[in-house]
């Protein structure tokens, strides 16, 4: 199977075909991406500018890196960024069942509702970069260094951005208690 830089590179030599093998491979992944940070609705048109930035950008990607996700993380944080700025800021929060995607409230509602206040209000406190890191490791599933990648920063500041950001969230008022009561309640379960 060949890697993304191959399948890029093939499409620069006039292989258009080889570049929807790319488009296939991160569709999902990329889509998911966008409907966490925008709500579904704008995910939609998003995902379609990220294809058309990334096909007219692929002369730049550094093919020494098999793998275009955290490139392809980066041209969607590049359209994220344009599209916030263009909407008002009451538009910019995304619809919660698109975020909480397989989230069932009625199991525990209390609960649910105080962690996300907590939680909501430990990411607030967060440096934006710190913020960003944070997500596309927790959300994304990326490595500290495949963040960085999307990001255009160091590998050893995407590390540092992460460790700052997990102990802020430790150290953050609520979050201690959150964690003491979530890891008591599997404890009830088992």
């Amino acid at each position: 199977m060949a890697s993304d830089a191959d399948l890029i590179g093939r499409s620069l030599d006039g292989d258009v075909d080889a570049f929807v093998e790319v488009v296939e491979r991160h569709e999902a992944a990329v889509g998911s991406y966008l409907v966490r940070r925008a709500g579904r609705d704008a995910a939609e048109d998003l995902l379609g500018e990220v294809w058309v930035a990334a096909f007219e950008s692929r002369r730049l990607y550094d093919r020494s890196y098999n793998d275009a996700r955290p490139w392809l993380y980066g041209v969607a944080l590049n359209r994220l960024r344009r599209y916030w700025r263009s909407r008002p800021a009451e538009d910019l929060v995304a619809d919660v069942p698109d975020v909480a995607t397989g989230w069932d409230p009625w199991s525990a509602v209390d609960l649910g509702v105080d962690a996300r206040a907590v939680l909501r209000s430990a990411l607030t406190r967060l440096k934006p970069e710190e913020r960003e890191v944070l997500r596309l490791v927790a959300w994304e599933d990326l490595t500290a260094a495949d963040a960085a990648r999307a990001l255009g920063i160091p590998a050893g500041t995407a590390r540092r951005l992460l460790s700052q950001a997990r102990t802020a969230l430790r150290d953050a008022p609520g979050v201690s208690a959150l964690l003491k009561d979530r890891n008591s309640t599997k404890e009830r379960h088992r």
